[in-house]
């Protein structure tokens, strides 16, 4: 169920990626790449700088090294300038307006009024019927596994090329993490690049193309989700508590 396109120029590249909190060093030299259409799982343990990695890209963490996308370097723009290039981005922290409506929400992810994307706001309701039966309702009311998927969706509405969504699912109830999972399915389905920065296994693996994991604040491992399934030496060393 791959939409990837290969042989053609990555989406993203990260390239010797390097990124410091005060005097803390915790990139040491990231190397990736996402192909149009490709779903990629970042794994690890919490601290070994997934979210940090997620951050850079976006200009949020000062990066050093080379990141491009669509064949653009994108290294030391500021962020809004990078999301108006087409790089989505769902931080951990699930950032809506509480006092806003859900359809206001929405309304305040569309980049472009004068270009339709992918996705407009009814399509986004009829795919969660609990946002539907709330689109006139203040968010900051909404459960914590409602706010992720309208998080999720106000990102959609600016039309990604590419979203990076991190760790969606934490602290959500099994049925509501399967529902995230679909989403992301669904957004894949649409062409969408995605990089998933997830704990859970189950739900990174469903989904990606490709997989790597991280340690110490660099890539240890890279391949496909069977392969990684069949290495347990590097489930051990660098995802096991």
């Amino acid at each position: 169920m791959s939409h990837v396109q290969r042989n053609v120029e990555p989406m993203l590249k990260v390239e010797n990626l390097h990124a410091y909190y005060g005097k803390s060093h915790v990139l040491q030299g990231v190397n990736m790449e996402i192909a149009p259409g490709e779903v990629v799982a970042l794994l690890g343990r919490n601290g070994v700088g997934r979210s940090t990695t997620a951050k850079a890209i976006m200009g949020e963490v000062p990066p050093k090294g080379q990141i491009l996308f669509k064949g653009q370097r994108i290294s030391g723009l500021p962020s809004h300038r990078i999301a108006h290039l087409g790089l989505g981005y769902v931080p951990e922290n699930r950032d809506i307006f509480p006092a806003m409506t859900v359809r206001q929400n929405l309304i305040l992810g569309i980049k472009n009024m004068q270009n339709t994307g992918r996705w407009n706001i009814e399509q986004m309701l009829d795919m969660f019927p609990n946002l539907k039966a709330r689109a006139d309702t203040a968010a900051g009311v909404l459960s914590g596994g409602e706010k992720q998927m309208l998080t999720i969706c106000r990102t959609l509405m600016g039309d990604p090329d590419l979203i990076i969504i991190d760790e969606p699912t934490e602290g959500l109830a099994p049925k509501i993490v399967q529902q995230v999972g679909d989403l992301i399915a669904t957004i894949a389905k649409a062409g969408v690049s995605i990089l998933l920065v997830e704990q859970k296994l189950s739900i990174a693996l469903r989904i990606a193309d490709k997989v790597y994991v991280m340690g110490h604040g660099e890539i240890v491992y890279e391949g496909s989700p069977q392969e990684f399934l069949d290495r347990s030496d590097i489930r051990k060393e660098w995802l096991e508590v």
